[in-house]
């Protein structure tokens, strides 16, 4: 199932070798770290919208994309899970010409795929921030078990609503649960839209359990600046904030913030981003870069 053509889009299509990935970019380039920004299932690039205009307020350059078969990217081949993630990011990289360090910053899903490319590449990897993020150790749980087969399969049945036209007039309702604004929000909901979105976002959850054991293969590097950000405050859903933190209490140079009033998507609004930005702060600051 191919991407419906939309159109207009921000950013630009990047060709990864037959095939094009959709990519918006931020702030001037120069000799600090390029920020890679890694979105959640069923997500897209313009979740980062909020978070890549605060970086760039900071002189900081910014990635963005969607994944292939998500938003305005061409599909990919299968499976997809974690490694032909991390495999199309290095390509959408090389072909910007991105050669510099890197901090990864992933949301949900998304701390599983910049944990892979991490540990993968860890010579070009200066930091992580993981926001609201998922962890291997979730799968090792009953409970996140359990969820990860819940959103699996409702995500299914989302992407058999989508094919009838279903999750257009849900979209204008629920499209953006992040608080975006402008092109960014109207985006989000044309996208949270499509049958294509729901189709490839179902096939990468399919594969969650996957890539999660390729992701808990190795450890982050002890001395890689590891910041957490989590929704909520520090005394709400203790048991998932306590496996989210694990990653930055194993760091020498961890950081972790809790956001007491957001939400797992509104932690990418405006009205909560700015710890995402501080934690991206920190990391920069260890690295002295």
């Amino acid at each position: 199932m191919s991407a419906a053509p939309l159109k207009t889009f921000r950013g630009e299509m990047v060709d990864v070798g037959g095939r094009r990935l959709r990519v918006v970019t931020a702030g001037p380039a120069g000799e600090r770290p390029t920020i890679v920004l890694e979105h959640g299932a069923f997500g897209c690039a313009a979740d980062w919208a909020v978070v890549q205009e605060k970086l760039a307020a900071k002189g900081l350059r910014s990635i963005a994309y969607d994944r292939a078969g998500l938003g305005h990217s061409d599909p990919g081949p299968r499976p997809r899970d974690g490694r032909a993630i991390v495999d199309d990011l290095t390509a959408l990289l090389r072909e910007l010409g991105e050669t510099g360090p890197l901090v990864l910053v992933g949301h949900s899903m998304g701390g599983l795929m910049v944990r892979l490319f991490a540990v993968t590449h860890p010579d070009r990897v200066v930091g992580v921030v993981l926001v609201d993020a998922v962890t291997p150790e979730v799968m090792g749980s009953p409970l996140g078990s359990r969820a990860v087969k819940a959103f699996g399969w409702s995500l299914r049945l989302v992407s058999r609503g989508a094919r009838l036209g279903m999750m257009r007039p849900v979209a204008a309702i629920r499209g953006d649960q992040i608080g975006l604004e402008g092109e960014a929000s109207a985006e989000k909901r044309r996208i949270f839209g499509l049958a294509s979105h729901a189709h490839w976002s179902s096939e990468e959850v399919s594969r969650w359990p996957v890539t999660s054991d390729q992701a808990r293969a190795a450890d982050f590097p002890t001395r890689m600046p590891v910041a957490v950000i989590t929704a909520g405050a520090e005394n709400t859903a203790t048991a998932l904030k306590a496996i989210q933190v694990l990653p930055a209490l194993a760091s020498a140079n961890g950081y972790v913030e809790h956001v007491a009033g957001a939400g797992h998507a509104s932690l990418l609004g405006r009205r909560f981003a700015d710890p995402i930005v501080r934690g991206v702060d920190q990391v920069l600051a260890v690295a002295r870069l």
